[in-house]
This record gives structure tokens, sequence and C-alpha cells, in this order.
């Protein structure tokens, strides 16, 4: 299928000796790579939109911290991020909602129950696409949603085509208590995010 052909393979990724020499250099360039694909809307919620380089980095630092050289454990690592990686017709992102004050989080946590499924991107001259919310667990309550959430987009072959021809792309959220909007993305984040599409 041709979902398997964007995963990161066993083979390919860094031994904890290699990543060691290595992690300086990769990580500044994730971290340059991931200005292109980060999106704040509004003053609190924050889109990093996933991809090949930014996961390969997160599987990178978990084998690192939990010090994983075992198959079995770098296999589950794979198992876990791979399907974080777009597979060519769709975007994923890490959706955080941020507010620094404890209680404050907590408050507006329970206050935007729902919000992962309001938010939206949409390609100019095409209907708003709907983010598909946390396909791997559930992860809000019955008194409030999570700080973390894993977005799915979908985009049928005419959006994919009008994006990657260079047409605007815009974001938002329209939650009840909760609301932003970007007109159009800046064009470097633009031109990333076509490249996830086939």
């Amino acid at each position: 299928m041709q979902k398997t052909t964007h995963n990161i393979a066993r083979d390919s990724l860094l031994s904890l000796e290699a990543y060691a020499r290595q992690r300086k250099d990769f990580r500044a360039k994730v971290m340059a790579h991931k200005r292109d694909r980060t999106v704040h809307l509004g003053g609190h919620v924050t889109l990093v939109f996933e991809d090949e380089q930014t996961i390969r980095y997160q599987i990178q630092e978990m084998l690192r911290i939990e010090r994983t050289f075992e198959e079995a454990g770098i296999q589950d690592e794979l198992d876990a991020y791979n399907p974080l990686i777009p597979d060519g017709r769709n975007f994923k992102a890490t959706m955080m909602i941020e507010y620094p004050d404890v209680e404050e989080r907590k408050r507006a946590l329970a206050e935007l129950k729902g919000i992962e499924d309001r938010v939206w991107v949409q390609v100019e001259g095409c209907a708003r696409v709907y983010a598909i919310a946390d396909e791997d667990l559930e992860r809000e309550t019955e008194e409030k949603t999570s700080a973390v959430h894993f977005l799915r987009f979908e985009l049928n072959e005419e959006m994919a085509k009008s994006l990657k021809s260079g047409a605007a792309l815009s974001l938002g959220v329209d939650h009840e208590n909760y609301q932003a909007e970007i007109g159009a993305v800046a064009a470097g984040i633009r031109a990333s995010l076509a490249q996830d599409l086939d």
C-alpha cells in the first residue's frame, strides 16, 4: 500500500551512539525546519504540523531518553510514531493548548471540551476541512479536554493540486469558547505543508 512508503524504517534509525554524536546538529536542523511547520491560532493554541523529519527526531529522542536499544522497544516507538507521518493526502498535526498558569489552564480545558474537532484548514477556493482528532486514543473526559491532541486533515485531489499550484492556505478554530483564524499562512509554511502532499 502507498502508506508504507511514508513510514520510517527500522534500519534508517541511528544507533544511540551515532545519534549522540549527531544530536546537536540534527536538533538544530529540525528546530529550523519546525519554524515553517508551526502555526499559532490565537494566544493559546499551537499546531505543529508533523512530517517524516519531525517524527524521526521524536523517535530518536525517545530512544535516547529511554536508553532503548532492544529491537522490540525500537519497534514499539516506530509503531507509536509512524502513524503521525502524513501519507500523501493529508496533514497531521500535534495541537497544544497552552496556558502558563495552572488554575487558568484547568478552567480553560474545561471550557474548551471538543475544541480538537473544531480546528480547520482551508485551501483557497475549496471547502473547509475539519480535523479528525485523536485516532489513537480518547484524550477528552467528561470534565475537560486534554492539553495535547493529534489531528489529521484529509484533503481531496483538487485541494492538493491547488495548494501545490500556489493557492493560499488558511487555518482556524471555531469553538464556541475559542475563535481564531489566519486568513493565509506565510509562504514558507504553505510551501512546507504542500510538500506533504503527493
